[in-house]
């Protein structure tokens, strides 16, 4: 290629009609390279965050399976990657100095001739979303585990996961999927993340249950060591120690582990017992069951079933069902025609518990309401409707 002289640059300005007192006094000549050309480069718009999780020497993850849209995940956040057309043609050039380091540099009148290594028309924009985590749940309600003598686990030919293989599988970060197995109550077996069969569950949380009972120990201070030499004759220990880590929160005193026993956590899963099995259940009926059916000193309240029941009172008795935030859609536009299909009008207290796991960063029920519901009042309540026909 033919080098630009400085002359030439100047007679270039001169016919622009510019200035040069209000430039700066460098000037780059550019030109292709043999090798330059579309297709071959790539650009990443990154916020200040993540550019300081590269310059920290961390890594960013791309996810997704052929069939999902890529995310782009740091150490603990997501994003949403969309390709974003531009009308200027973005040049990638090597070494080139940007206005702020050449006022920096000592004033000359130079000349930089620089070679382009490609170019494009888009970039990838990202955009901070929600973790895509309701998959981590469906692959591992494939295969609950049902006990160490369960001959169906012992025979299952469904997969097993190690954290690596969720991480090659799940669109979230690695502090996202570590915290949704805690949500989620799952746990370690031989190396593999499960989560337990209600069943199981219910079984192993019904032996804590009835030992603090047999034994008189407050809720608020469960000894672990007598647990464990008690219980570990029926269940493996680890078992009694995870559920009660899922039902209780683990402290010490004088150098002996303890649990205070969550009473909101095992009132809601003696609810979700009384209701497995039922289509619908008499409210006041419920009510007196789930009552008697909850350990000595704990009080049942309908606020503990946010998420996992709903109250129909248009019924005449009014009737309870089991309605799991989990169960539903991910998508936005499907969770709302799901929750649609199933009532045609809500308050917003009813159906705040089933939308509040879709609000973004900074997003409330409300706005969600704003953008895929329509307000009504009804008999001086608000309630919520469909936009569209379902």
């Amino acid at each position: 290629a033919v080098m630009r002289s400085r002359a030439e640059a100047d007679a270039t300005l001169r016919t622009a009609k510019l200035n040069p007192a209000e430039l700066l006094p460098v000037v780059h000549c550019l030109s292709f390279g043999p090798r330059s050309g579309a297709g071959e480069c790539y650009l990443l718009q990154l916020e200040p965050g993540l550019c300081a999780e590269l310059e920290a020497g961390r890594s960013l993850v791309i996810r997704g399976e052929k069939d999902e849209q890529a995310v782009l995940c740091s150490q603990d956040k997501t994003y949403d990657m969309k390709i974003a057309d531009t009308s200027n043609m973005l040049l990638f050039i090597p070494n080139c100095k940007t206005p702020e380091e050449l006022q920096a540099a000592a004033a000359s009148c130079d000349i930089i001739h620089s070679q382009i290594a490609g170019f494009s028309n888009h970039y990838w924009e990202l955009r901070r979303c929600r973790p895509k985590l309701k998959k981590l749940r469906k692959l591992l309600m494939e295969d609950p585990y049902e006990g160490p003598d369960s001959q169906k686990d012992q025979a299952s030919m469904f997969p097993k996961y190690t954290t690596e293989d969720l991480l090659s599988l799940i669109q979230a970060s690695e502090e996202e999927i570590l915290h949704h197995l805690r949500v989620i109550d799952a746990c370690r077996i031989e190396g593999y993340w499960r989560v337990l069969h209600f069943d199981y569950e219910m079984k192993l949380l019904n032996h804590v249950i009835q030992l603090i009972d047999s034994e008189s120990w407050v809720l608020s201070k469960v000894p672990l060591r007598s647990c464990l030499e008690e219980l570990g004759s029926l269940e493996p220990r680890e078992m009694i120690e995870h559920i009660l880590l899922s039902y209780g929160r683990k402290f010490t005193d004088d150098g002996e582990v303890y649990f205070e026993m969550c009473e909101d956590k095992i009132c809601r899963a003696t609810a979700q017992m009384l209701l497995h099995n039922v289509v619908k259940f008499n409210l006041s009926e419920f009510q007196v069951v789930w009552q008697q059916s909850v350990p000595e000193g704990m009080t049942t309240r309908l606020d503990q079933l946010k998420g996992l029941a709903l109250v129909d009172k248009s019924s005449r008795p009014e009737t309870i069902f089991l309605l799991k935030v989990e169960d539903l859609p991910e998508d936005n536009q499907e969770r709302f025609n799901s929750l649609f299909s199933i009532r045609e009008k809500w308050t917003e207290e009813d159906i705040a518990p089933y939308i509040q796991d879709l609000c973004a960063e900074k997003q409330t029920v409300g706005a969600l309401l704003t953008k895929y519901a329509r307000s009504s009042m009804q008999n001086g309540v608000k309630v919520y409707n469909s936009r569209r026909l379902i």
